[in-house]
């Protein structure tokens, strides 16, 4: 189980610091032609940007370290419920890959958080 959470933690790392430094430093770029962009105002994608940024480090450096484990839990679930916002947003706008992928993540961070809070936490 430890080796399977620590598998999806560092591919979860990987897509939402991608998807961070996407929001956080090429904004317009990826916001052509996405209505759901709209949604909310450029600063609050930043913001969203920067939090998964911090996430990511939170996934892996406090558990790598082992030092305040249980942060990686509080990154997982932070990003679990950043992923119900992006449901939303495109729900608003109907866009179903969006919404299939977002819900996807949701669950896998949902299931990280879980393993390292309750299967398997790294003491």
């Amino acid at each position: 189980m430890n080796i399977l959470l620590w598998v999806l933690q560092v591919l979860a790392a990987l897509l939402f610091g991608a998807s961070g430094v996407m929001k956080v430093f090429m904004f317009d770029k990826v916001s052509e032609g996405v209505p759901s962009f709209g949604a909310l105002p450029r600063k609050a994608w930043m913001t969203l940007g920067i939090l998964e940024l911090v996430c990511t480090v939170g996934l892996i450096v406090p558990a790598a370290f082992h030092w305040e484990p249980s942060l990686t839990g509080v990154a997982a679930t932070v990003l679990a419920l950043e992923s119900l916002v992006f449901v939303w947003v495109h729900v608003q706008y109907r866009e179903i890959p969006p919404i299939l992928m977002s819900g996807v993540l949701g669950l896998l961070m949902a299931f990280i958080a879980y393993g390292r809070m309750v299967l398997k936490p790294i003491l």
